[in-house]
């Protein structure tokens, strides 16, 4: 995961300065490995992030919640109003359908772990902008470090896009097989798309039908 090691050097440099007690770094050539703090740690500093305007909007930061050691992670936009009011990813009408169709391919949230590309709420949801991207981004390269997931499900274009650095269609994202840091990822609809437009329903189910078998799959079962 060298790729994913640069970028959280890169913020935990960014961070040191922020918080310079908390950020060390060990001076020598050749540098050594800066030591990874645990999920809390992480979480805490998240807390106190202000690197984009959304800060200033946030009722919570949403980092991110489920198994820290899970074998499949998934990967969403961005924090929404209940999302923002209770501090957890998905649990809106998005995140019921979610947990129902976790159910179905007999998972429960417990088991796997769940974030958001941003950790703020847009105001009025609209779409995270670049310059909040590249701010928080790196948050959710750390959490990836950390938990190892075998398997990553980016949900809708957003996360896709915004995770892989293409430009594809969702029916391209949705059929092929990318890779990130040498894990696999696949993309399928986000649930609130479903729950806009209920005709997605039958292809979203035949993803999570082949999710649920590369998880399988991956878990040796």
């Amino acid at each position: 995961m060298t790729d994913i090691r640069e970028q959280v050097e890169r913020y935990l440099r960014q961070q040191a300065e922020l918080f310079p007690p908390e950020i060390f770094f060990v001076d020598q050539t050749p540098v050594e490995p800066i030591e990874m703090p645990s999920l809390e740690r992480l979480q805490e500093q998240v807390k106190q992030c202000q690197l984009c305007e959304l800060a200033r909007t946030r009722t919570h930061v949403v980092f991110g919640m489920g198994n820290p050691q899970a074998d499949l992670m998934f990967i969403g936009e961005a924090p929404g109003e209940n999302e923002d009011l209770q501090g957890l990813p998905f649990v809106g009408r998005a995140g019921e359908l979610l947990d129902k169709i976790l159910a179905a391919i007999k998972l429960h949230r417990s088991e796997v772990y769940i974030a958001n590309i941003i950790k703020c709420r847009p105001p009025q949801n609209r779409t995270p902008h670049s310059d909040e991207v590249a701010a928080c981004i790196p948050y959710l390269y750390h959490q990836i470090e950390l938990i190892q997931p075998k398997l990553i499900v980016c949900l809708g274009l957003v996360a896709a896009k915004n995770l892989l650095q293409v430009e594809y269609t969702v029916e391209r994202f949705r059929n092929s097989l990318f890779q990130f840091a040498g894990i696999d990822v696949v993309v399928t609809y986000h649930p609130a798309a479903l729950l806009r437009n209920p005709n997605l329903k039958p292809a979203a189910w035949q993803d999570f039908q082949k999710i649920q078998k590369m998880y399988l799959e991956k878990r040796g079962q």
